[in-house]
């Protein structure tokens, strides 16, 4: 189905994804309709909004109907509800169903020959025994659900740590991994057309900074570059047998054991926010061409040398700095209030190719 320009575009959620997917749409003549339960930084780019609950399958339907195709822009919403809505939610509720539970994401990949790291299920507090004795220690417990940005998980040293990340996670059913020594963190992003064209990005390098992407750059440093093509395989398998539309993210350990999954995300992705300056079609852009059934655009860099730094809590107050600052691409979210671990916006450097 061919989404055409003039139409317009739901989207769920009204946060910066949200925000930049709409930029893009409106580049490509696209309107959109946001769908959230509160404002943000979406909406104020949006035709449209409706409030509503992510759950609440009659607004949901409602609003489905007012527009030409839904897209989401994270993944910690109620399935079923979407689902409801058939097929004009792209990419499709399999997608969300599998990224939004650690343990079907990472049944789901091992079964297409992914190798996450050792992992145990831990429905309960003492299920979480038996999977330190399987899986052993260090390790890290992470909720099986609602988890992102370092929140959800907890770091065992030591059976010792069991109960107080028992706790530190609140109790809820959750997945312990084995901890993964590793020397680098990259992501690979693919995009792929209804009709199953699909195209990946350059890997990129990832440095975290208490548990939230800090800083990403191209090129990745050449381990990484030496694990790409396992990794991009490994990526474009779990995209086809999804029958994903749109843009995917999956998160990768480089080490000696070769590339670890860590996770994936079944949308546009922050360690993807270098495209939009440094691509020379952004991940946005192509996410957009993706579901409304227009042809794909080249991902190649238009850089010899990107980086990507988000601006978190109070580093947007470097604002006056970096807009006179030459070369560096500034993006502020239109967010209200810096708050500690809250992404406020992020800025893109590209080195020009040599000439």
């Amino acid at each position: 189905m061919i989404v055409p320009p003039g139409a317009t575009i739901g989207i769920i959620g009204s946060g910066q994804l949200g925000r930049m997917i709409g930029m893009a749409a409106a580049q490509l003549g696209y309107r959109i309709h946001v769908y959230a339960p509160e404002s943000g930084p979406a909406n104020d780019v949006a035709f449209t909004h409706t409030r509503g609950a992510y759950d609440d399958a009659a607004a949901l339907a409602a609003f489905a109907a007012q527009v030409d195709v839904v897209t989401y822009e994270f993944e910690n919403v109620a399935a079923e509800p979407i689902a409801g809505l058939g097929a004009k939610v792209r990419p499709s509720t399999r997608s969300l169903e599998v990224a939004q539970d650690r343990l079907a994401e990472k049944a789901f990949v091992e079964a297409l020959g992914g190798r996450p790291a050792r992992w145990a299920p831990v429905p309960d507090r003492a299920a979480l025994d038996a999977a330190i004795e399987a899986v052993g220690c260090p390790a890290v417990l992470k909720t099986t659900r609602f988890g992102y940005d370092g929140k959800g998980q907890a770091r065992l040293a030591s059976t010792a740590d069991a109960y107080a990340a028992w706790s530190a996670i609140g109790g809820a059913p959750a997945v312990l991994e084995a901890f993964v020594p590793f020397e680098h963190e990259f992501s690979i992003l693919v995009v792929r057309g209804g009709d199953g064209a699909s195209l990946s990005y350059p890997p990129v390098h990832n440095v975290h900074r208490d548990g939230i992407l800090d800083v990403s750059r191209i090129p990745a440093p050449a381990p990484v570059a030496a694990q790409w093509t396992e990794a991009a395989a490994l990526a474009g398998r779990v995209a086809d047998a999804l029958g994903h539309v749109g843009v995917l993210c999956l998160e990768f350990f480089c080490g000696a054991e070769g590339p670890v999954f860590n996770e994936m995300a079944p949308r546009v992705h922050n360690s993807g926010h270098w495209t939009i300056e440094g691509a020379v079609t952004s991940q946005f852009e192509n996410h957009v061409r993706a579901i409304c059934g227009l042809p794909l655009g080249p991902t190649a860099a238009t850089g010899q040398s990107i980086a990507m730094t988000n601006l978190i809590g109070d580093d947007v107050g470097e604002w006056p700095a970096l807009f006179g600052e030459p070369g560096a691409h500034v993006h502020l979210y239109g967010k209200h209030e810096a708050r500690p671990g809250r992404k406020m916006g992020h800025v893109t450097r590209v080195e020009p190719f040599a000439t």
